[in-house]
């Protein structure tokens, strides 16, 4: 089976609801821009756990990508409020799946610099 194409990707992402939650805003900007560009609605990006905190509570949104450390902190306060919610996400992390909760172990995961193409097909499962 074929990846689709840059003109399928844009139709299946078209209107996408996505929280970003990255502390690092060079990485928050250049996921914001990739997914802006396919024509997805970018929530955040949260670049602290208050925020995150706040938007995967009261906002709209079809899925996460979570960075699993916020300034320090896990984000796994986050992941629980968006699995309560049934929001999918993807935990982005430098560590790889050793970084995560034993419950989190089944969740999708991207090392860190992440592929981009890898990120999209997490994405448009969450259609």
């Amino acid at each position: 089976m074929m990846a689709p194409g840059p003109e399928s990707t844009c139709e299946l992402l078209e209107g996408l609801r996505v929280l970003i939650v990255e502390d690092e805003p060079m990485l928050a900007s250049s996921l914001e821009d990739a997914l802006t560009d396919l024509g997805c609605v970018v929530i955040g990006p949260a670049l602290n756990m208050t925020d995150a905190i706040r938007l995967a509570r009261e906002a709209e949104m079809d899925g996460a990508s979570l960075d699993v450390n916020i300034a320090g902190e896990k984000v796994y306060a986050v992941a629980d409020i968006l699995m309560a919610r049934g929001i999918p996400f993807v935990f982005m992390t430098g560590y790889g799946k050793a970084g995560l909760r034993e419950s989190d172990l089944g969740r999708p995961v991207l090392q860190k610099p992440c592929n981009l193409n890898r990120f999209l097909e997490i994405v448009r499962g969450w259609r």
